[in-house]
């Protein structure tokens, strides 16, 4: 038992500088030296083979021990080893490759077209193929060929219109032009509708060593908590944000009414003497450029507060880079990660306390209204809309006028 120790610990200390052939040498010096038995107490003791050891031993005995050179990179000899299975079939890599890429090295008829392609898979479909190989030597072979598991990645954004970048360009202009002369410029968007209740929310914290939070297996909506609808107010300038909490639709209605509780809860205080209020949005979702209850509210808004409304609409593809997304949004959803959205009390209160090392700022507040969906909006109120649209891109940038003000250029007409 001592002797099995002794060889246990020689060998755990010697493994890490020994290569193959020395490892070999040395495992036969030993069971030589320990004489019968020895053979099968060293390959116990090291988890060496018995024909590891049996090859070494006539080299020791026969005095015949080839030194390799300095620094030489070879340990077997020539021809040593298994021949790789790449060369035993010569067709695998070539049937592998076109059952990964199938539409542009193989059949586009792959029968793993459409289903997930695990080396499991992979190799059931080689041998139904006649090649002999297992996922493990599937997996070798997809890395030796420079193949790796990788995600898709977003970079396509679809057709883009003419004038994006010109858009870019103008809508900057404007927003410089606004900050000059001491007027908000907003950014508005929708978040992403949250599960209210004990459901699965993305993200890690800290918590004492396996006690996570319980949560439910399925996401189905709780029907008597439902669902959040976040709507959030971006202040550009002040990095201050304002996120209105809804319990009903996100409708064009409710955009507007977020635009008006952020102006009487901080806007009006922030900027007293304003006379105008730029606001850049997307352009689908409530505040979508073809909505005509944007505009109807908006002109609502725009008779209540007496303010001017000039509009900025991203161009289609490019709301990734609305100012909310990436300034407000992104910190709401770091502070609140790993948790429960148990309630729309406990939403509110994870919004109006995210903050980042930046200065940002946010409110937040429940909004209980009352937002219908299929509301028409009728010729009369289309006609009633005082719009006056840029000479650039009209129909993604203008202004609405409020009526209580005399007009001073020509109106626009407001077109389906």
């Amino acid at each position: 038992m001592q002797e099995h120790t002794s060889l246990t610990e020689k060998f755990k200390t010697l493994r890490p500088v020994l290569n193959e052939h020395a490892r070999r040498l040395w495992a036969a010096t030993e069971a030589l030296a320990l004489g019968r038995g020895g053979i099968s107490a060293v390959a116990h003791a090291t988890g060496l083979s018995r024909p590891t050891i049996y090859a070494g031993i006539p080299e020791i005995q026969t005095g015949t021990v080839a030194i390799p050179p300095k620094r030489a990179e070879r340990v077997r000899r020539p021809g040593g080893g298994r021949t790789q299975r790449t060369t035993q079939d010569p067709t695998l890599l070539h049937d592998l490759e076109a059952l990964v890429e199938p539409t542009t090295r193989g059949d586009p008829q792959s029968p793993l077209r459409w289903t997930c392609k695990s080396v499991r898979k992979l190799a059931a479909e080689l041998q139904t193929q006649g090649h002999h190989v297992s996922p493990q030597l599937v997996s070798e072979l997809l890395h030796a060929a420079d193949y790796s598991l990788q995600g898709t990645r977003k970079t396509r954004e679809g057709s883009q219109h003419p004038d994006r970048n010109a858009q870019f360009a103008h809508r900057n202009a404007r927003v410089q032009a606004f900050q000059r002369r001491g007027q908000p410029v907003i950014s508005v968007d929708a978040k992403k509708k949250e599960l209210l209740g004990d459901f699965k929310n993305a993200g890690r914290e800290w918590h004492p060593m396996g006690h996570p939070p319980d949560v439910r297996v399925y996401d189905f909506v709780d029907t008597a908590l439902g669902k959040a609808l976040p709507y959030g107010v971006y202040d550009i300038g002040a990095n201050l944000g304002w996120v209105s909490v809804g319990v009903d639709h996100d409708t064009a209605a409710f955009a507007v009414a977020t635009i008006r509780a952020w102006w009487h809860q901080m806007g009006a205080a922030m900027y007293p003497r304003a006379k105008a209020l730029l606001i850049t949005a997307d352009s689908g979702g409530s505040n979508s450029v073809r909505t005509r209850r944007w505009k109807v509210e908006l002109q609502r808004l725009a008779d209540e507060t007496g303010l001017r409304l000039a509009v900025s609409h991203f161009s289609p593809g490019t709301s990734k880079w609305n100012k909310i997304e990436h300034c407000m949004f992104c910190h709401i959803t770091a502070n609140w990660r790993g948790r429960p959205l148990l309630s729309r009390e406990v939403i509110v209160s994870l919004m109006g306390s995210t903050t980042s090392t930046t200065g940002l700022r946010i409110h937040a507040a429940l909004d209980a209204g009352h937002y219908p969906l299929g509301i028409k909006v009728s010729a009369a109120e289309l006609a009633a809309i005082c719009l006056e649209r840029s000479a650039f891109h009209g129909e993604w940038n203008y202004t609405i006028l409020p009526h209580k003000r005399p007009r001073t250029r020509r109106e626009g007409v407001l077109r389906d």
